[in-house]
C-alpha cells in the first residue's frame, strides 16, 4: 500500500469515460464550443484494466464513472459490464441527467445504485444560460424516473454570483421533498478561472454566505461524514441532509483519498497540481509487467497533493470529470 507522511493514501478512483459532453456550461467551457471525443481516448476494456491494476496497485475501494458527460460515451455499457465484476465496494456516476431517462434501464441492470447529478437551477431560462445545452424538463423527468427505481440520489449545484444565486433555496427544498441530497460546490480556481483570478473572485459565492442565507430558512445541524469526505454535511432535523463542498472556504486537502484517471490514460493525483502521469501504455502490459511500473508512478501522483489547501491550478475540469 502506498501512503504519504500525512497518512493518505489513493482510496477513490474517478475515471473520465470521454471528454465530450452535451453542454457547455460557463464555468466549464468560456468559449461555448461543446468538448467532442479526444481521439486517442482509451477503449472501454483498456479502461476496465487501468481500474483493475488500480485496485491491486493502490487499494482503491470506490469509482466514481465522470466524464465529459459518461452517459455519451458509447463505451458506456461495455464499461459498466466488466468493471460491475471487479469487486470494489462501491460504483457510482456523475452525470448532468439529461440522457437519464434513456440510459437509466442499463445502469439499474448493472448495478448502480447512487448517481451525482449537476443541476444549478430550476429556473429554464438559467439552465439554458449556465449550460448552453438541453433542457430542464429531461432532467427532472429522468431524476423522477431514478428516485422511483430506487436509486440514490444526490445533487450538485455550484452557485455562482449573479448567475444562480437565487435559485440556492428553490433546489434546496426541491430536494427535501424528494429524499435528495443537495451538495453545493463552491467555484474552483481551474482551467480559464486560475488564469482569471478577477472573473474567479466576481463570481465565487462561499460557504459562509451560503450558510447564512439557508439558517433565514431553516435550523441546521452538522452532521457525521466519512474521515476523507469532501462535503462538510449538514442535517435539516426531520426534512433532510445538505453538504458544502468548501474547497476554498474549507480546505479537506488534508485527507484527500482521490485519484483520477483520464479517458486518454493520465494519472492525476491532485487538481491543483499540473503534473500529471500516462499509465495508458502499461494498460497493454502483461499483470506482472504493468503493476511494478504502475506502483512507481502512484508514489509520484501521491507526492502530487497538497499539504494544506487547493491553490488553484491550470488542470482543465472538463477533461478529468468532477
Amino acid at each position: 500500500m502506498i501512503v504519504d507522511r500525512q497518512g493518505r493514501r489513493f482510496r477513490n478512483l474517478r475515471i473520465s469515460l470521454t471528454a465530450a459532453c452535451n453542454y457547455a456550461c460557463t464555468y466549464c467551457v468560456p468559449d461555448g464550443k461543446r468538448l467532442v471525443a479526444a481521439q486517442d481516448e482509451l477503449s472501454a476494456q483498456a479502461l476496465v484494466r487501468g481500474v483493475a491494476y488500480l485496485i491491486e496497485a493502490a487499494g482503491i475501494e470506490r469509482l466514481r464513472i465522470t466524464g465529459g458527460e459518461p452517459l455519451v460515451s458509447p463505451k458506456l455499457e461495455a464499461f459498466l459490464r466488466e468493471v460491475s465484476g471487479l469487486g470494489l465496494q462501491d460504483i457510482s456516476l456523475t452525470t448532468n441527467g439529461q440522457l437519464l431517462t434513456r440510459k437509466l434501464p442499463l445502469l439499474l441492470d448493472t448495478g448502480i445504485r447512487r448517481l451525482n447529478v449537476s443541476l444549478d437551477t430550476l429556473d429554464p431560462q438559467a439552465f439554458r444560460r449556465i449550460a448552453r445545452g438541453g433542457d430542464l424538463a429531461s432532467v427532472l423527468d429522468g431524476l423522477e424516473a431514478a428516485s422511483a427505481a430506487g436509486l440514490k440520489i444526490k445533487l450538485n449545484m455550484v452557485p455562482l454570483r449573479g448567475q444562480n444565486l437565487d435559485q440556492v433555496m428553490p433546489l434546496l427544498d426541491y430536494c427535501l421533498e424528494r429524499g435528495f441530497e443537495l451538495r453545493f460546490i463552491e467555484l474552483m480556481r481551474m482551467g480559464h478561472l486560475a488564469r482569471d483570478p478577477n472573473g474567479f473572485l466576481q463570481q465565487f459565492v462561499g460557504m459562509p454566505e451560503l450558510l447564512a442565507l439557508i439558517g433565514e430558512r431553516y435550523e441546521y445541524l452538522q452532521a457525521d461524514a466519512p474521515q476523507d469526505a469532501t462535503a462538510l454535511r449538514y442535517e435539516i432535523p426531520g426534512q433532510g441532509f445538505f453538504g458544502v463542498i468548501a474547497n476554498e472556504s474549507v480546505p479537506f486537502c488534508r485527507t484527500c483519498s482521490r485519484l483520477r484517471l483520464s479517458s486518454t490514460g493520465w494519472l492525476h493525483g491532485c487538481l491543483s497540481s499540473s503534473n500529471r502521469h500516462f499509465v495508458g501504455d502499461l494498460l497493454d502490459k502483461p499483470r506482472h509487467e504493468a503493476l511494478p511500473a504502475l506502483q512507481r508512478l502512484l508514489v509520484r501522483a501521491l507526492g502530487d497533493k497538497q499539504d494544506v489547501a487547493f491553490s488553484g491550478g491550470v488542470t482543465v475540469m472538463k477533461i478529468i470529470g468532477g
